[in-house]
C-alpha cells in the first residue's frame, strides 16, 4: 500500500504524470487520506482573464475566412453570446457595401432593430442608407429613410443617388423638391456639386426645363453658378433642350474653361448641326492647350462626316488623334469607321476597323455596316452580315431592314440575294 510519501511524489514527478492513473479499488482513498492530513501542495486555479469584444475585433475577423459572410459571423456571435458594438456592426456594414451583399444587408439590419440597447447616430444611419442602396434594396433605405428622427444632406444625398442609379428621375426630383421645401434652399450652401448634377440630369430625362431653370436661379443667388464642376452640366442641361443662347451665356460666365466645358459646348453644337462653328471651337482648344478626350474627338467626328469636304477635315482630325495616342479608344475608332463612311472612304473605314483589337465592340461593326448601305454598296453588305453572324455579333433588325430597302430598288438580281440572305438573320 502505498504511503503519502510515494504518493506525493508519483503525483508530482514529471516522469510519472503520463503514467499515473486513478484506479477505482482505493486510489481515491489514498488521495483523499492525503488532502486531509494536509499532504498534498493544493492551489487555487489562476483566473481567467475576460474575453475583449472590441478591441480584439479586428484580430478575429483577420482570422475569419475571407468568403464567410456578415450573416454568418451575427449567427457565430449569437451562438457565443458575445455582445456586438456598435463598432462591430459599422464593420459589417462596410462589409455589406462593398460587397453589394443584399442578403447579408437585410439580415443585419434586422439584427440591429433587436438589439434595444443600441443607439444609432445619425453617422451610422447614413451608412446603413448607403449600404441599402449600394445593394439595390431602394425601397428598403427608403422606409429607413422616412423613419429617420435627423437627417443631414448625406441623407438626401444618398437617396437622391440612389434614385438617379435606377433611372427613376421623377421620383428623385420629388425628393428634392422637398428636402427643398423643408431646408428653403440652405441646404445647397453644404451639397456637393455632383447632387446638382444628378438633379439636372433628372430634370433633362424628364423634361423639366422649369426646374431646371429654377436650380440654376438658386446657384446663381447663391454664387455658385460659375463652378466649373456644375458648368459643364448646366450647359448640357440647356444644350437638350436647345437653348444654345442660354448655354452660350453659361460659357461666357467662367473665367477658365476645362475639357469638360468645352467639350459640353462641342456637343451642343453638333447636336444642331452646327458643323463649323464645332470647328472653330476645336481649334481654339489647341490654341489654348486644352486636353481633349475621346469624347470631344467622337462629336468632333461627327461634325466631319456631316461637312462635303472629301474627308479633308475627317483626316486632319484622325492625324491629331494619332498625335495625341487615342487612336485604340472605342469611341474614337467608332467614330473614325463612321466618319470615313459618311465621307465614302470606305478603304479608309476598312482600315480603321481591321486595327480594332476588340472585335465584341458591336457599335463598329454596325459603322462599317452602315458605311456599306449609305454608299451603295450592297454585296460587300451582305457579305458583312454573314461576316457579323460567324463573328457572334448580334445583329439589329432595324440594320436589316435599311438593307432590304436599300436592295429593293436595286436589280432583281441582288434584291433576291438580300431576300435569302434576310432568312438567315431572324
Amino acid at each position: 500500500m502505498m504511503d503519502a510519501k510515494a504518493l506525493r511524489v508519483a503525483v508530482h514527478s514529471p516522469s510519472s504524470t503520463n503514467r499515473f492513473v486513478c484506479h477505482p479499488c482505493g486510489s481515491n482513498n489514498l488521495i483523499n487520506s492525503a488532502v486531509e492530513n494536509h499532504q498534498l501542495p493544493l492551489r487555487s486555479p489562476k483566473p481567467t482573464k475576460p474575453l475583449k469584444t472590441s478591441s480584439n475585433w479586428r484580430e478575429t475577423t483577420q482570422s475569419i475566412p475571407a468568403n464567410t459572410s456578415s450573416a454568418n459571423i451575427l449567427h457565430l456571435m449569437d451562438n457565443l453570446c458575445l455582445p456586438i458594438t456598435t463598432d462591430m456592426y459599422t464593420c459589417l456594414i462596410k462589409e455589406c457595401t462593398f460587397q453589394k451583399d443584399s442578403a447579408g444587408a437585410l439580415k443585419l439590419l434586422n439584427h440591429i432593430r433587436k438589439r434595444v440597447n443600441i443607439k444609432p447616430t445619425l453617422l451610422f444611419l447614413n451608412r446603413l442608407l448607403l449600404m441599402h442602396v449600394s445593394c439595390g434594396q431602394l425601397d428598403t433605405a427608403r422606409q429607413l429613410f422616412d423613419e429617420m428622427p435627423l437627417r443631414d444632406f448625406n441623407s438626401w444625398a444618398v437617396m437622391i443617388v440612389g434614385y438617379v442609379d435606377v433611372a427613376d428621375y421623377q421620383e428623385c426630383i420629388t425628393l428634392f423638391a422637398e428636402m427643398m421645401k423643408r431646408k428653403k434652399g440652405h441646404m445647397l450652401l453644404v451639397f456637393p456639386a455632383w447632387i446638382i448634377v444628378c438633379v439636372l440630369k433628372a430634370c433633362v430625362c424628364t423634361m423639366n426645363m422649369e426646374l431646371g431653370k429654377q436650380v440654376h436661379g438658386l446657384l446663381f443667388k447663391l454664387g455658385s453658378s460659375r463652378n466649373i464642376s456644375l458648368t459643364g452640366s448646366l450647359i448640357n442641361f440647356y444644350g437638350k433642350f436647345r437653348c444654345l443662347e442660354d448655354a452660350d451665356f453659361v460659357f461666357s460666365q467662367l473665367k477658365r474653361h476645362n475639357t469638360v466645358v468645352w467639350t459640353a459646348k462641342i456637343v451642343n453644337n453638333c447636336r444642331e448641326g452646327h458643323f463649323h462653328q464645332v470647328f472653330n471651337d476645336f481649334k481654339e482648344m489647341g490654341r489654348k492647350r486644352i486636353k481633349k478626350n475621346s469624347y470631344t474627338f467622337s462629336s468632333v467626328l461627327k461634325a466631319c462626316g456631316g461637312v462635303d469636304d472629301d474627308g479633308n477635315c475627317g483626316r486632319q482630325v484622325h492625324a491629331n488623334i494619332v498625335k495625341i495616342g487615342l487612336e485604340s479608344d472605342d469611341y474614337v475608332q467608332c467614330g473614325l469607321v463612321d466618319m470615313y463612311g459618311k465621307c465614302r472612304l470606305l478603304r479608309d473605314a476598312k482600315r480603321v476597323f481591321e486595327l480594332i483589337v476588340d472585335k465584341k465592340n458591336i457599335a463598329s461593326w454596325n459603322a462599317m455596316l452602315m458605311g456599306y448601305i449609305r454608299n451603295g454598296r450592297y454585296v460587300e453588305a451582305t457579305k458583312f452580315l454573314y461576316l457579323m453572324k460567324a463573328s457572334g455579333i448580334q445583329i439589329q433588325e432595324s440594320l436589316i431592314n435599311d438593307l432590304r430597302i436599300a436592295c429593293s430598288s436595286s436589280s432583281d438580281t441582288l434584291q433576291n440575294r438580300m431576300e435569302q440572305t434576310v432568312t438567315m438573320f431572324p
